[in-house]
């Protein structure tokens, strides 16, 4: 069964533009042109991607995000977010939020639909590995869950794979580059690309709470785990 993707903008050219791309590259596509019908069909229709325009009448894309985010349900929905808004202030307040990645428009329907597709296989891919434990942190590969002290922490996917690849380097720093082609699935070297990864960090500390001491900034290269900060 071909995956189903929600496509939602207020702008009916451009919609039917997405979906039409995503239809020919065999994808079955659901659509809404406001942030509650989006609401109501990303739990019922209970799509494997989700396509959101920021500027939405009502309630705006950032806002749906935040409420998908919210919700055990769809809180590991993929969500890319798709708005004219082309500031990278904007941008980066999109990933905070909750998106995984980030098109702006006018853009290219097969750059879109090859953004789709990688967050579709990172989504799909469920490692069945070991338990890692690093002081209070335990990350159980094979059934997809994270806990500190005990206590379970409810990470979305990209955020869960990319505590997964800082933890199997053991100690060895990632850069950027590497953590967007190991958790992304694509390597850029353009600046939003590199804050993509700075964003999620700063999220996945945020919920680690004490833990996030073993997550330590390498100035200037990247990303490492380590026993204990210095």
């Amino acid at each position: 069964m071909p995956a189903t993707v929600l496509v939602v903008d207020d702008e009916r050219d451009i919609l039917e533009l997405v979906r039409y791309h995503l239809e020919q590259a065999g994808y079955r596509c659901v659509a809404a042109g406001d942030g509650a019908a989006a609401l109501r069909l990303a739990r019922e229709a209970k799509p494997d991607a989700l396509v959101l325009d920021v500027m939405l009448p009502g309630l705006d894309g950032l806002e749906v995000c935040r409420q998908l985010r919210r919700d055990r349900a769809t809180a590991r929905l993929p969500i890319i977010m798709l708005t004219a808004r082309a500031d990278e202030v904007d941008r980066v307040v999109g990933l905070e939020v909750g998106a995984d990645d980030y098109v702006v428009k006018p853009f290219s329907p097969r750059e879109l639909v090859a953004r789709v597709r990688a967050v579709l296989r990172r989504a799909a891919e469920r490692p069945a590995g070991p338990v890692w434990r690093l002081g209070a942190l335990e990350l159980d590969e094979a059934r997809h869950r994270a806990a500190v002290a005990g206590r379970p922490v409810d990470l979305t996917a990209r955020e869960f794979a990319l505590l997964a690849a800082l933890l199997r380097a053991g100690g060895r720093v990632l850069s950027r580059e590497q953590l967007l082609e190991a958790v992304w699935g694509y390597a850029q070297a353009a600046e939003i690309e590199s804050r993509t990864v700075d964003v999620h960090v700063r999220r996945l500390r945020e919920k680690l709470g004490p833990a996030a001491r073993h997550v330590v900034t390498v100035k200037g290269v990247g990303y490492r785990v380590e026993e204990a900060a210095r």
